[in-house]
């Protein structure tokens, strides 16, 4: 099925619906990971017929990102409210990643599933994946206090950006442990400079 254009401005009422279906996602991954997540079992908790959740997320990988990114999105609401302490930019953004981990860590089975869902994403998938990455990037600007970043700290983020990501993998699988998940975020957020001139 084609997917709703991005850009369409959503009613009152269609943001209520994508609400309850981006809220059901992330209910059954939350109780029983990316296996948990059926479209037709979607479209029953969020009370919407089968078709109209096609019609807003082709298919579970979609809705998946799509809930990556909610959940961010609403991390990075508290962040402003509160946003991290510390006296360098490589400190707060270490500080921002860490809250992240801790929030994905509380529901391991929801973090694994929306993990899964950005790793098998195809490019039928990329401007979730994008909207992600974004989302991500500017969580991790608005850390830094840096309001024009130059070249260099813009390659800096994504390698912090990719760093967390491949940590959160290794977590997932119980390959490595908070402390190591925080060592390399905090070797990772050290690539971050004075601001860049010009």
């Amino acid at each position: 099925m084609v997917a709703r254009p991005a850009a369409a401005p959503l009613t009152e009422r269609q943001e209520a619906r994508r609400r309850r279906i981006l809220d059901a996602s992330a209910e059954l991954a939350g109780r029983g990971g990316f296996d948990a997540v059926q479209m037709r079992e979607v479209a029953e908790v969020s009370q919407v017929a089968l078709g109209t959740l096609y019609r807003y997320f082709p298919s579970k990988v979609h809705l998946l990102v799509a809930t990556m990114q909610d959940r961010l999105e609403q991390l990075h609401g508290t962040l402003r409210r509160r946003p991290p302490a510390g006296d360098t930019a490589a400190e707060r953004v270490a500080r921002t990643l860490m809250r992240a981990f801790r929030a994905l860590q509380r529901e391991p089975e929801l973090a694994d599933a929306m993990v899964r869902a950005v790793t098998f994403a195809d490019r039928g998938v990329s401007a979730e994946v994008d909207r992600v990455s974004r989302q991500t990037t500017a969580i991790v600007l608005d850390a830094m206090g840096v309001p024009d970043p130059g070249p260099g700290q813009l390659a800096a983020v994504r390698v912090i950006e990719h760093t967390w990501h491949s940590a959160l993998i290794a977590w997932l699988a119980g390959r490595a442990s908070i402390d190591q998940v925080r060592a390399d975020i905090e070797t990772a957020c050290r690539l971050i400079g004075p601001p860049e001139d010009g």
